[in-house]
Protein backbone atom coordinates (compact mmCIF):
# COMPACT_ATOMS: atom_id res chain seq x y z
CA UNK A 1 0.00 0.00 0.00
CA UNK A 2 1.13 3.70 -1.16
CA UNK A 3 0.17 6.35 0.71
CA UNK A 4 0.57 10.09 -0.98
CA UNK A 5 3.47 12.68 0.28
CA UNK A 6 1.51 15.35 1.72
CA UNK A 7 3.40 18.29 0.26
CA UNK A 8 6.07 20.31 2.49
CA UNK A 9 5.52 23.80 2.81
CA UNK A 10 8.48 25.70 2.77
CA UNK A 11 10.29 27.00 6.01
CA UNK A 12 10.08 30.55 6.22
CA UNK A 13 11.79 33.27 8.81
CA UNK A 14 9.09 36.00 10.31
CA UNK A 15 11.26 38.73 10.55
CA UNK A 16 8.65 41.35 11.46
CA UNK A 17 9.21 40.61 15.44
CA UNK A 18 13.35 40.81 14.88
CA UNK A 19 12.51 44.22 12.97
CA UNK A 20 10.67 45.82 15.57
CA UNK A 21 13.49 44.75 18.23
CA UNK A 22 15.49 46.68 16.51
CA UNK A 23 13.59 49.96 15.94
CA UNK A 24 13.24 49.81 19.66
CA UNK A 25 16.77 49.34 20.24
CA UNK A 26 17.42 52.30 18.07
CA UNK A 27 14.84 54.46 19.62
CA UNK A 28 15.90 53.79 23.23
CA UNK A 29 19.66 54.64 22.29
CA UNK A 30 18.17 57.73 20.72
CA UNK A 31 16.10 59.05 23.36
CA UNK A 32 19.00 58.20 26.23
CA UNK A 33 21.94 59.54 24.18
CA UNK A 34 23.03 63.33 25.60
CA UNK A 35 23.96 65.06 22.58
CA UNK A 36 25.24 68.17 24.93
CA UNK A 37 28.19 69.48 24.62
CA UNK A 38 30.31 69.56 28.15
CA UNK A 39 32.43 72.07 28.90
CA UNK A 40 35.10 72.18 31.35
CA UNK A 41 34.45 75.74 33.09
CA UNK A 42 31.05 76.00 34.44
CA UNK A 43 29.85 79.36 33.37
CA UNK A 44 26.15 80.90 33.71
CA UNK A 45 25.80 82.83 30.00
CA UNK A 46 24.44 86.25 29.76
CA UNK A 47 21.00 85.99 27.78
CA UNK A 48 20.30 87.30 24.36
CA UNK A 49 16.82 87.35 21.93
CA UNK A 50 19.00 87.00 18.74
CA UNK A 51 22.06 84.50 19.69
CA UNK A 52 23.44 82.94 16.66
CA UNK A 53 25.57 79.83 16.34
CA UNK A 54 29.09 80.10 15.10
CA UNK A 55 30.46 77.03 12.81
CA UNK A 56 33.75 77.90 11.78
CA UNK A 57 36.39 75.21 11.89
CA UNK A 58 39.51 77.47 13.21
CA UNK A 59 37.85 78.75 16.52
CA UNK A 60 39.75 79.36 19.55
CA UNK A 61 37.58 79.46 22.90
CA UNK A 62 37.96 81.41 25.66
CA UNK A 63 36.32 81.33 28.90
CA UNK A 64 35.80 84.17 31.54
CA UNK A 65 35.01 82.82 34.93
CA UNK A 66 32.77 84.61 37.40
CA UNK A 67 36.01 85.51 39.67
CA UNK A 68 37.79 87.07 36.00
CA UNK A 69 40.02 84.04 35.81
CA UNK A 70 40.91 83.64 31.69
CA UNK A 71 40.82 80.42 30.20
CA UNK A 72 42.35 79.74 26.63
CA UNK A 73 41.75 77.03 24.77
CA UNK A 74 40.84 75.39 28.39
CA UNK A 75 44.25 76.01 30.28
CA UNK A 76 44.01 78.64 32.80
CA UNK A 77 46.11 81.82 32.50
CA UNK A 78 47.69 83.41 35.92
CA UNK A 79 47.37 86.96 35.02
CA UNK A 80 45.71 89.20 32.64
CA UNK A 81 49.41 90.65 31.37
CA UNK A 82 49.14 91.90 27.61
CA UNK A 83 52.06 89.31 27.13
CA UNK A 84 50.82 86.63 28.85
CA UNK A 85 47.24 86.72 26.73
CA UNK A 86 49.22 87.13 23.53
CA UNK A 87 51.49 84.36 24.01
CA UNK A 88 48.64 82.14 24.78
CA UNK A 89 46.27 83.36 21.76
CA UNK A 90 49.27 82.67 19.22
CA UNK A 91 49.89 79.40 20.55
CA UNK A 92 46.43 78.11 20.39
CA UNK A 93 46.39 79.71 16.86
CA UNK A 94 48.87 77.27 15.91
CA UNK A 95 49.69 79.53 13.21
CA UNK A 96 46.55 80.72 11.72
CA UNK A 97 46.50 83.97 10.31
CA UNK A 98 42.85 84.77 10.84
CA UNK A 99 41.17 82.40 14.05
CA UNK A 100 37.42 83.12 15.48
CA UNK A 101 38.13 83.68 18.67
CA UNK A 102 35.04 83.10 20.62
CA UNK A 103 34.57 84.22 24.54
CA UNK A 104 32.52 82.75 26.80
CA UNK A 105 32.14 85.23 29.63
CA UNK A 106 30.28 84.63 32.85
CA UNK A 107 27.40 87.05 33.24
CA UNK A 108 28.62 88.19 36.45
CA UNK A 109 32.51 88.58 35.14
CA UNK A 110 34.57 91.64 35.31
CA UNK A 111 34.42 94.10 32.70
CA UNK A 112 38.38 94.65 32.67
CA UNK A 113 38.94 90.55 31.60
CA UNK A 114 36.78 91.26 28.53
CA UNK A 115 38.43 93.86 27.31
CA UNK A 116 42.26 93.04 28.27
CA UNK A 117 41.08 89.90 25.87
CA UNK A 118 39.52 91.70 23.16
CA UNK A 119 42.56 94.38 23.34
CA UNK A 120 45.15 90.97 23.28
CA UNK A 121 43.52 89.68 19.95
CA UNK A 122 43.14 93.09 18.87
CA UNK A 123 46.76 93.27 19.13
CA UNK A 124 47.31 90.47 17.20
CA UNK A 125 45.20 91.23 14.70
CA UNK A 126 42.86 88.83 15.19
CA UNK A 127 39.44 90.44 14.27
CA UNK A 128 37.07 87.76 14.09
CA UNK A 129 35.46 87.56 18.10
CA UNK A 130 32.10 86.41 18.77
CA UNK A 131 30.89 86.92 22.55
CA UNK A 132 28.52 83.25 23.57
CA UNK A 133 25.45 84.15 24.58
CA UNK A 134 22.35 81.57 25.45
CA UNK A 135 18.86 82.46 24.35
CA UNK A 136 16.22 83.46 26.58
CA UNK A 137 13.03 81.56 27.04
Amino acid sequence: MQFRRQPREAMQINLTPLIDVVFLLLIFFMVSTSFNREAQLNVDLPSASHASLVDKPAIIDVGISRDGQVFVAGSGLNNLNLDVLQGALRQAAAGQAQPSIVVSADAQAPHQSLVSVMNAAASLGYNKLALAAQREE
